[in-house]
């Protein structure tokens, strides 16, 4: 499946029905008069945010979303059936953009099972019992029913991930993402094999987490140079960094500037995010020029930790590993761990309440 992260969609909501115009006649009824009911509300546009879904390659196909009309009305003031609203479904993660020159927000979806209406559909039509008066007793007016709304709209993906995976061209990322997870990102010996934006799920001591990778950066490319910059909203999401270096590179420490720069002239708080840096292909260096590498980079990220490894080989990569989980943190929804044992917890006496 190819990945696409932008797609324009035209949608738009149902129309509302069109009211009757009937007259109430039967036998031994002594006053007749007005019964056209009401027509139908048309169908509401709606977004919903589904798990399972983590590309916008069906729009590309698909690009018109129309929801139907309401029903019109009838006689006996009965009211046409409503219009069925028109879910469209989308990844988590993904922005509804108005189209204009801004590309202005209108949705963000975020949540698993979210859903927004979008577009409400038109209102349905007046019958003539409703233009019923004391001195217009036989109405034959109604209403055609209210036009729904229509836009043309930009659907922009920015996946969920916890770990986002940063650094130049061939500094080892696909080889990392493929190391540590199911993913099957290609690997070359030249820069940009890596194209689109790739997910894979890391499972280590009993955690799971998912890594995004993305095309690798270049100098310049908050400017557009390369291809990294149009990726890069895809970690503006994630809740740690991993940086990459590549220890055979002309200057690895000026390789980890280059890319910090290029975060903070992105912007979107890029730079503030925690990091954990990484010298990649170490396994082919003595120990001696490791240690030299790993203190360079330490400067040049102002003390930060920096952890040899090699995702070819697998040396190093449990330690990396470890600190992305320690970074992240604990699972939602599991209890903090107090440092005490279930037998140091006094015992409660039962209670059926």
């Amino acid at each position: 499946m190819h990945f696409l992260d932008q797609a324009k969609i035209f949608v738009r909501s149902g129309m509302g029905g069109t009211g009757a115009v009937s007259f109430r006649r039967e036998k031994y009824i002594e006053y007749g008069g007005p019964d056209g009911g009401n027509g139908g509300k048309g169908g509401d546009i709606i977004f919903e945010a589904v798990h399972g879904l983590n590309t916008l390659i069906d729009f590309r196909y698909t690009q018109h979303f129309r929801a139907p009309r309401g029903k019109g009305g009838s006689g006996s003031n009965r009211t046409g059936a409503g219009g069925r609203d028109l879910i469209v479904k989308v990844p988590v993660g993904t922005q509804i953009l108005a189209d204009d020159e801004d590309r202005t927000l209108l949705l963000d979806l975020t949540k698993e099972g979210e859903q927004v209406v979008f577009l409400r559909g038109g209102d349905g039509g007046r019958g003539n019992l409703s233009y019923k008066t004391s001195t217009n007793r036989a109405p034959r007016q109604h209403g055609t029913g209210w036009p729904g709304d229509e836009a043309w709209v930009w659907l922009r993906l920015k996946l969920l991930a916890d770990c986002g995976l940063l650094g130049l061209p061939n500094a080892g990322k696909s080889t990392f993402i493929n190391a540590v997870t199911n993913a099957n990102a290609k690997v070359g010996a030249y820069a940009f094999t890596t194209t689109r934006p790739q997910l894979g799920v890391v499972s280590h001591k009993s955690r799971e987490f998912v890594v995004a990778d993305i095309p690798g950066l270049v100098e310049g490319a908050a400017e557009g140079v390369g291809i990294g910059d149009r990726f890069l909203g895809h970690v503006e999401r994630c809740r740690v960094l991993l940086h990459l270096v590549d220890a055979h590179g002309e200057n690895p420490a000026e390789a980890y500037r280059i890319v910090r720069n290029e975060l903070e002239a992105y912007g979107a708080d890029l730079t503030e995010k925690p990091e954990v840096i990484a010298l990649n292909k170490s396994d082919l260096l003595d120990e001696e020029l490791t240690e030299a590498l790993v203190a360079e980079l330490v400067e040049a990220s102002g003390g930060a930790q920096v952890l040899p490894m090699s995702g070819a080989a697998g040396v190093g990569v449990g330690a990396v590993l470890d600190r992305l989980i320690e970074v992240i943190g604990p699972e939602p929804g599991s209890a903090p761990d107090t440092g005490e044992s279930d037998d140091d917890q006094p015992a409660k006496e039962w209670s059926p309440l």
